[in-house]
């Protein structure tokens, strides 16, 4: 297995998971608006640390899975389920929160890399997302589980988390007024995203039915 294709593949899966507007892309924007960028990237380096280890707890999962394909089939209904619900859940939120206030980043200015941490861990969503992902890479034998390749897809999970959180700190001086910081887009963005994982989820299940 060529481990740059897999770090690649890392990258790109989780860029295309930070990109829409969510809690951490936002604050770590702002932190850099309010203090400079150094603090912005030491922010985006602590919950960096936190999607490295979310990762590879999803890859050992993943690599369970794989051994046990009967439990793959399970929980794919289980898991489109979940997004269906999900989906609904933002859609509602969304409209709900639609003249809600921002979300300010927290005021601590002791430690914004401890503040990433934990913030970081406080998200359990890059758990399932990336073990539903590896799951599906494995399954089309894009990548393979050994401990190479594990660390080849984590290396790439946290570089490409860390460059959306370096576009959202450079541009988002261009982009804090509009729509797209607003509690009502990020809550439409994360109801888009579930909602296309749950479309793609159920095509797999009709195709294996």
């Amino acid at each position: 297995m060529n481990i740059s294709f897999v770090f690649l593949l890392g990258l790109l899966v989780a860029f295309i998971g930070v990109v829409p507007p969510g809690l951490l892309n936002l604050t770590a924007a702002k932190i850099s608006l309010k203090e400079g960028y150094p603090r912005g990237f030491i922010f985006s380096l602590g919950a960096c640390v936190i999607v490295g280890f979310q990762t590879y707890l999803a890859a050992i999962f993943a690599k369970y899975l794989n051994q046990h394909l009967e439990i793959v089939e399970i929980l794919k209904r289980v898991a489109l389920v979940v997004f269906v619900l999900v989906s609904i859940y933002f859609f509602f939120l969304a409209k709900r929160d639609a003249n809600a206030k921002e979300i300010d980043a927290l005021e601590s200015k002791k430690s914004r890399f401890f503040q990433g941490i934990f913030m970081s861990a406080l998200n359990m969503f890059p758990i399932p997302y990336q073990a539903y992902i590896i799951t599906t890479l494995v399954t089309i034998k894009w990548i393979f589980l050994d401990n190479l390749s594990i660390v080849a897809y984590v290396a790439g999970t946290v570089s490409g988390t860390f460059v959306g959180f370096y576009i959202y700190i450079l541009f988002f001086e261009k982009i804090k007024n509009s729509k797209i910081s607003s509690q009502k887009y990020m809550s439409l963005a994360i109801a888009s995203i579930t909602a296309l994982v749950a479309i793609i989820t159920l095509v797999d299940v009709l195709l294996i039915s």
